[in-house]
């Protein structure tokens, strides 16, 4: 599997609080019977040397059972401060074994975790993905709404970009998420675009930052075709 080098994204906030806050952004891993012990060691080693307050990573990160890449994840499982939420991929392969494997991380399915940075508070907020509806896990959107109530610096985490309008509801300064691969293989980015409001990269929507992430790993084929692959560093200003 291909480690593409690291992204640094500048992105320009509505609110003071984010001001110098950086996270390292990675969605998409799709670990699975091929994902080498090698390929973990190095993208672990690669995330450790980055300067952050934390790393989200927005889904999707098993493409196969728990009980088939226990060493893998074991490896994961050794980045520092992260927090993550579902994909579908995750929910299909079992998302209990995933948390349970992942106990290092912080999981943010509908919840709510606040940051402190700065002498000042932060927060990041999760919504279980849309694909939960089918095998019976809690997708809680009047939850999350509930809980970002009179909350402001908000950092809002879906695996799909169509959740982007709960992001604007709850008012998040940004909203990151993943899903799309970036099309993964050229021209199917159009067919992406016919359901997803975003392919990927930074856009804006009435103040708010959005980052799509086009992911680490593929589905269906292992081949990316004008569609890069990420590890990306998102530095926040105001």
């Amino acid at each position: 599997m291909f480690l593409p080098q690291l992204s640094t994204i500048n992105l320009t906030l509505n609110h003071p609080s984010l001001d110098g806050f950086s996270l390292l952004h990675l969605s998409d891993l799709h670990i699975n019977k091929k994902t080498t012990i090698e390929y973990m060691q190095a993208l672990v080693s690669r995330c450790r040397d980055v300067d952050c307050e934390c790393i989200v990573i927005t889904g999707d990160i098993i493409d196969t059972k728990v009980k088939f890449i226990t060493q893998q994840l074991h490896i994961l499982n050794q980045l520092p401060n992260v927090y993550y939420i579902s994909g579908n991929h995750d929910i299909f392969y079992g998302l209990d074994t995933l948390k349970k494997a992942l106990h290092n991380f912080t999981f943010l399915d509908n919840a709510l975790q606040k940051i402190h940075f700065q002498n000042k508070d932060i927060y990041l907020v999760g919504l279980a993905d849309r694909f939960s509806k089918f095998f019976h896990v809690q997708r809680d959107m009047q939850k999350v709404i509930q809980l970002t109530k009179n909350k402001e610096a908000l950092i809002f985490l879906a695996h799909q970009p169509k959740d982007f309008t709960l992001a604007l509801q709850i008012k998040a300064s940004l909203f990151l998420c993943g899903h799309t691969h970036g099309g993964q293989i050229w021209p199917f980015h159009y067919i992406v675009r016919l359901v997803q409001p975003y392919l990927s990269g930074l856009h804006y929507k009435n103040n708010m930052a959005i980052y799509v992430n086009a992911g680490l790993g593929t589905w269906g084929i292992n081949y990316r075709y004008k569609a890069q692959s990420e590890i990306t560093l998102l530095q926040l200003s105001a």
